[in-house]
């Protein structure tokens, strides 16, 4: 294939990237992910992701994860629950194009009416455009 090709091929392969998943500033990726989460439409959650480092509950840490491969931990993860209420608790920068996300998540252990609570932290890092998620937590 030539260059010009390559380029074009490069060019498309950007325009399939949601917009969304490109968040000008932080409110806006924690609202996203509140919204993602909240309908546990996980792939949204990792759209602009490449890598991602993931630890859930009863699991140790993993390294830096790909798309497909997070959207089916986290999906496998989520799939034992009924979402009830989930709400943007922070959003900050702390510096070094570095910023995190704290999500307060109830929800209904899926065939029971069991009610529990956790906290979901992502990490985010600034890049040229935007916010791009690359850690995501989940602890209670």
């Amino acid at each position: 294939m030539s260059i010009r090709t390559w380029s074009l091929a490069a060019w498309l392969f950007s325009l399939a990237v949601p917009l969304e998943a490109q968040f000008p500033s932080l409110p806006a990726a924690a609202e996203a992910a509140r919204s993602a989460l909240s309908s546990q439409n996980v792939e949204a959650l990792v759209a602009s992701s490449p890598r991602i480092l993931l630890q859930l509950p009863g699991a140790d840490p993993s390294a830096p994860v790909g798309q497909a491969q997070a959207s089916a931990l986290l999906r496998a993860y989520f799939r034992r629950s009924e979402e009830v209420a989930l709400e943007v608790r922070a959003a900050r920068e702390v510096g070094d194009g570095r910023g995190y996300v704290e999500l307060r998540r109830r929800f209904r252990v899926s065939g029971t009416q069991e009610m529990r609570d956790q906290t979901v932290f992502l990490g985010y890092t600034k890049q040229s455009s935007g916010w791009v998620l690359v850690e995501v937590r989940i602890s209670g």
